[in-house]
């Protein structure tokens, strides 16, 4: 068992999965279909820890999840269905370089630089991705206005890295935020148990004061809008300190106006309801 479970580790790890799935599979290889609880006591693994890392189970089509008398019984599949994670690696890889072409063909038309400022265009899931990942680079606080969270658009998986990252850096981060936010938070959790920020606070914004239409973030010199409404999913980062010092002080003003979540609950869940 243990060369077998250091095997899968390894193979898991050069897929970029966390090696602690070897130890959820591998017990419910030996020991067969498991609840939760049982499953914890048997691959070693935390409860809390085993729902996030179920989200990557199923999307590597390494378990299926079946509800039984109200409880989720979780199976372990096929280890060929790892397949599927290798094809789509395969597409992945094909559609980076055909990106980098198109980079390569438009890179002098996709940012703008001066001495003080500098102006990048991303499109694409992918882009917009990247621009996710600057933020962890971040050394100051964060603020943002935001229209919808990031996980539904991105992914489980990539929503997790995100957040670790940004906990292991101990980033701080606020947040004002309207109706469909709360609206996109609320169907993401009904399904799904992700970590989450350790370091963020939030203000609920009357559309009324300030209709929220897309997402901007603030952060060190950076000013970074993002769009993913309507089929178009771009975004633009602008690195100047003085534009990034005026939207932060946007932010403020609009901060001042904006009321904590917590005590606008009632109102909030009528008014998306």
């Amino acid at each position: 068992m243990a060369a077998s479970t250091e095997a899968i580790r390894t193979y898991l790890a050069k897929l970029g999965l966390d090696p602690e799935i070897a130890d959820i599979y591998l017990a419910l290889h030996a020991y067969g279909p498991q609840n939760i609880s049982v499953l914890s006591r048997k691959s070693g693994v935390e409860r809390t820890r085993i729902y996030r890392l179920l989200d990557l189970m199923k999307e590597a089509n390494l378990v299926e999840v079946e509800v039984h008398d109200k409880r989720s019984i979780v199976k372990a599949a096929h280890i060929g269905n790892l397949q599927s994670v290798l094809s789509k690696r395969e597409q992945e890889l094909r559609s980076l370089q055909d990106e980098l072409r198109e980079i390569e063909q438009h890179f002098t038309a996709s940012s703008i630089s001066s001495d003080l400022t500098k102006v990048h265009f991303y499109q694409g899931l992918d882009g917009n991705k990247q621009m996710f990942w600057n933020q962890t680079r971040a050394v100051g606080e964060t603020v943002c206005i935001l229209y919808e969270n990031m996980q539904n658009k991105t992914n489980s998986a990539y929503f997790e890295r995100w957040v670790r990252k940004c906990n292991e850096r101990g980033l701080k981060f606020r947040g004002i935020i309207g109706e469909h936010f709360i609206k996109t938070q609320q169907d993401w959790y009904a399904t799904h148990q992700n970590e989450r920020l350790e370091h963020w606070e939030s203000r609920y914004l009357d559309p009324t004061t300030y209709p929220i239409t897309h997402s901007v973030v603030v952060y060190d010199n950076v000013v970074a809008y993002y769009n993913w409404k309507d089929g178009e999913i771009f975004g633009i980062e602008m690195i100047n300190q003085e534009i990034a010092d005026a939207q932060r002080r946007v932010f403020e003003m609009l901060w001042d106006k904006a009321k904590p979540v917590d005590d606008l609950k009632g109102l909030i869940e009528a008014a998306i309801a």
